[in-house]
């Protein structure tokens, strides 16, 4: 297997870290979320809609499904990127109006999270 794997390209350490990276745990991103409205169009192109479960990130791709854990209460949202931001430092989601009422009151405004893909 080792010649294999080394015609490949490859070692059982470059495998082992693929396998950590590719973890849940590994993608999981500690910040504070807060909550946008505007109008328009996201980034992605498509009309924002504050009454749908989507979410801006910084660098995920569009469409990435991503799962919002309040640290305060765990309550949870599960999101799909669709814009980009937020551009405060600390925060690395902005979520619909929808999403955030999920896991927190509006008037809260801000929350610490965590977001891990799905």
């Amino acid at each position: 297997m080792t010649k294999i794997l080394a015609a490949a390209g490859l070692t059982l350490a470059s495998l082992a870290a693929t396998a950590v990276f590719s973890s849940p745990a590994a993608s999981a991103e500690t910040c504070k979320a807060s909550y946008y409205s505007g109008g328009g169009t996201t980034a992605s192109g498509e009309r924002f809609d504050p009454d749908k479960l989507t979410a801006a990130h910084k660098t995920l791709p569009f469409g990435t499904k991503v799962k919002v854990k309040n640290r305060s209460n765990g309550k949870t949202v599960t999101v799909r990127i669709n814009d980009r931001g937020p551009f405060i430092t600390g925060r690395c989601v902005d979520l619909t109006p929808k999403a955030f009422k999920t896991i927190a009151t509006l008037s809260q405004g801000v929350v610490g999270v965590t977001v891990t893909k799905v």
